[in-house]
Order: structure tokens, then sequence, then C-alpha cells
């Protein structure tokens, strides 16, 4: 059983397990399954609380995919978030990432 695998069991014994699930969509990553990880990343954005650390890293692969403007958008989304749950490590690593970001994207995505 490989690691997926072993996140898919744990997770369906508990499928609202937030951390199984952020671990899921890291693996979806790593397979090259930018949509199913991105899938799963947005419903832990959309859950009350939204989790965190899923702004993060739906915007890096945004920003992979060449969806620089989603990524910002994204980025802002979960700077506000991190904020009002009080994580400012975790604003300020986005915020890092969004003023990375420059004016990169803005043509490309307007094609």
């Amino acid at each position: 059983m490989n690691r997926k695998e072993k996140i898919e069991a744990m997770l369906a014994d508990d499928p609202t397990d937030t951390f199984l699930r952020y671990s899921l969509a890291m693996e979806l990553r790593g397979e090259g399954d930018h949509e199913a990880s991105l899938k799963r990343l947005d419903e832990l954005i959309r859950q009350t609380p939204p989790y965190v650390p899923a702004f993060f890293m739906s915007a890096q692969q945004m920003v992979e995919l060449g969806r620089v403007d989603q990524a910002r958008s994204v980025l802002r989304d979960g700077i506000d978030q991190a904020r009002l749950q009080g994580d400012a490590h975790a604003a300020a690593e986005m915020s890092e990432l969004l003023m990375s970001l420059g004016e990169l994207g803005e043509e490309d995505d307007q094609l």
C-alpha cells in the first residue's frame, strides 16, 4: 500500500479529517494530478473555518500552471483569512509569494 492509498484508507474512517484531506491533496500534486489536487484544496478553502495552508499550496500550484491571476486572488483571500485566524506567519508567507509575482501572468491570463 503506497502513501496515497494509506491516506485514502484513513480518510475512509474519518472523511472530515482536515489534515488527511490536505495530505491527499499534496499526494495528488506530487503525482502531477493538479486538477484533483486543486479541487481538494478548494474544498478545504471553502470549509468553515477555511484551512489556511490550503490557500498557499493552491496558489503555488496555480503559479506553476500559469494561472497567475487566479493565484493572486487566492493569495489575497488567504492573507485575509490567515489574519482573521491569527496566523501571522502564514499571512507573511502568502504576502511574500504575492509580492514575488510582480507583473507575472497579466498578459498571459488575458490571452
